[in-house]
């Protein structure tokens, strides 16, 4: 007969490998809105582009943030109904904020839940502050670091190009986002998918089946690794076109250059971050750079009502899906097993209903809203710089 504590934790993996895969959709906006909107790539292109550098981000990061993630919750406390609680309130904030076309940031979800079925457990004391107050840290720090290198870089690039050929700095550019986008999507999967590998190893650890390390490092077995990075990018490949819709038509509209801008210092931070360890969201750093690139054109280019949307969705994820997570426990834990069941029932439930609806919108093509006004854009610029060079 089966050990049925080993089905349970084989059983969490993979939901923990859902949430990954949710993550990938969820973000899949952060790595390809610019590319999209600047037509560079079509959506298809760009989402497969994106899968295969979030997946051999692998071979280029270590597992600094999978350590932090994994022991921002005491090990000692991690039980199979923590772990279980704490995803079920990172995919629940995940799928309704994709519903609603927020683009949160699923890592903050995840670290969010974890902490809230911690939380719920054991009390305060289990939480580790300084995993913590680095995450905090970056929330703001991320967007910034993301805004003020893309705003230089596009001052950089506006004077060093003043005197070329606008035909001929747009046609360089298209070529040199395929690069950027591929940099940030590299920065991507190796920041967002060692968050799952921190919770599985956090799990397996929790439940005896690995140990940790010498000097209290948390262990990732390459078999996490290969794992994370296979779910979150086949999770991009899945999409995320309304998120896309925010990113990259509603906040500002982008041209090839300010794409390249905002996708190259979108990875700097990315990597400045994996490189110290902490668990920042791709999408704040994205947004970030998006309206730094676009405000060099003039503020008024930046849709600063969206933008306050989308930093209010921010500072809510992380006691939103703690509450959720922290529920969950409660639910889960007061021998009420049939609770648990229909949670994941709905979250599959919900899954499924998005999967539909992401069809359907494919079916009908591209939203023509986001053409139009890209289109009305152009022909204001035409009207103040003169023919266009192809003309």
């Amino acid at each position: 007969m089966p050990d049925v504590g080993l089905l349970v934790v084989i059983g969490l993996v993979l939901l923990a490998l859902a949430f990954d895969f949710t993550n990938g959709f969820h973000d899949a906006a952060n790595s390809i809105a610019t590319v999209v909107s600047t037509r560079v790539l079509t959506p298809r292109v760009a989402v497969i582009w994106a899968a295969i550098f979030n997946f051999v981000a692998f071979l280029v990061f270590h597992t600094k943030v999978a350590d932090t993630v994994g022991k921002i919750v005491d090990p000692g406390v991690v039980s199979v109904a923590v772990i279980f609680a704490g995803l079920v309130g990172a995919i629940g904030w995940n799928l309704l904020t994709w519903w609603l076309g927020l683009p949160t940031s699923s890592s903050h979800a995840l670290i969010g839940g974890f902490i809230g079925a911690g939380v719920a457990k054991a009390g305060w004391g289990v939480v580790n502050t300084t995993g913590l107050n680095k995450t905090l840290l970056f929330i703001p720090l991320s967007p910034l670091l993301g805004l003020a290198m893309a705003f230089a870089m596009m001052l950089a690039i506006m004077w060093l190009l003043r005197r070329r050929n606008p035909w001929k700095v747009d046609r360089l550019f298209r070529r040199l986002q395929l690069l950027s986008a591929a940099a940030f999507s590299l920065g991507h999967g190796g920041n967002d998918a060692q968050k799952t590998m921190g919770i599985i190893a956090a799990l397996l650890v929790g439940t005896g089946y690995l140990k940790l390390a010498p000097g209290g490092k948390l262990p990732v077995p390459l078999w996490i690794v290969l794992s994370a990075h296979a779910a979150i990018a086949l999770g991009t490949l899945s999409g995320g076109w309304r998120i896309v819709k925010t990113l990259g038509h509603r906040i500002t509209a982008l041209k090839p250059p300010q794409g390249f801008a905002a996708e190259t210092s979108g990875a700097a931070s990315l990597y400045l971050a994996t490189y110290l360890g902490v668990p920042v969201s791709t999408t704040h750093t994205i947004t970030g750079a998006v309206i730094g690139a676009g405000s060099t054109r003039r503020l008024s280019a930046v849709r600063w009502g969206v933008a306050r949307g989308v930093v209010f969705a921010w500072l809510v994820t992380i006691p939103a899906a703690g509450a959720i997570a922290a529920l969950a426990y409660e639910l889960t834990t007061r021998e009420q097993p049939l609770v648990a069941v229909l949670t994941v029932a709905v979250l599959a439930g919900l899954g499924a209903a998005a999967a539909v609806r992401r069809t359907r919108r494919r079916g009908r093509g591209p939203d023509p809203e986001p053409v139009a006004a890209e289109a009305r854009g152009a022909e204001r610029e035409a009207s103040v710089s003169g023919p266009s060079p192809r003309a």
